[in-house]
């Protein structure tokens, strides 16, 4: 319970200095900040963080994929040690173009939600519930709600994340709408960043040997994990 509540609690930003406010334009630099502030010092390859982010008047979403690490085994051999995902973060607005980093929620999809978020007609809908402590004596004290529902006219979504702390006795609400072409552009990513988040790109295009023998770990990702602040 202690440390279910320091995750909930810490509020780090991206470059570990106070950052409360960015613009829209900005945000973009900021998560590139984010992941070389975190993605360790390894110097295999540069990495690269290309978000789509989608602007408006009460919020902003940014999503980006979550590559899977992997560990060494056997000869050589490499397993995934933490599945991929794709990072939906959300970020309240506190003026015209400027959004709050540091009030920003985040709901992983693993590679089934992904599946159901493609899958989304034009007049269907889907929701997904996260709670880190599903499995154990803390269950719902923190419960996450991400609901994707059809406008009325047809012209695109509702993206909706709500966050329940019971810990912290706070409810957090976030809406975007996005329009049809913006959620097509993300079943479109979606679908192009899946194989990537299972780690199948590793099947087709595999390390070459001298490299991944000087790896205890590949790809020790990423930028923070939906329950980090």
């Amino acid at each position: 319970m202690m440390k279910l509540s320091r995750l909930l609690n810490s509020n780090r930003n991206a470059v570990g200095k106070p950052t409360d406010v960015r613009d829209g334009s900005a945000l973009h630099a900021l998560t590139f900040q984010a992941g070389i502030s975190t993605g360790g010092k390894s110097s295999i390859q540069d990495r690269v963080f290309a978000p789509y982010s989608v602007f408006k008047g009460k919020a902003a979403l940014s999503v980006e994929p979550v590559l899977p690490t992997f560990s060494k085994f056997g000869s050589g051999n490499l397993r995934v040690d933490r599945r991929g995902s794709m990072m939906l973060t959300f970020l309240p607005a506190i003026g015209e173009r400027k959004y709050d980093y540091e009030k920003r929620q985040k709901f992983a999809l693993s590679a089934t939600e992904v599946g159901s978020l493609i899958s989304t007609g034009p007049k269907d809908s889907c929701e997904f519930f996260h709670d880190p402590s599903m499995l154990s004596s803390n269950a719902g004290q923190v419960r996450k709600n991400l609901s994707i529902k059809p406008h009325a006219d047809g012209s695109g979504y509702f993206v909706s994340l709500s966050v329940v702390n019971n810990i912290l006795k706070t409810t957090e609400r976030f809406t975007v709408p996005v329009t049809t072409a913006e959620f097509t552009v993300l079943k479109t990513a979606c679908s192009f960043a899946l194989p990537h988040i299972m780690g199948w790109d590793r099947l087709t295009t595999p390390l070459p040997g001298t490299l991944a023998s000087k790896l205890s770990k590949v790809d020790p990702q990423m930028p923070d994990l939906e329950w980090d602040k």
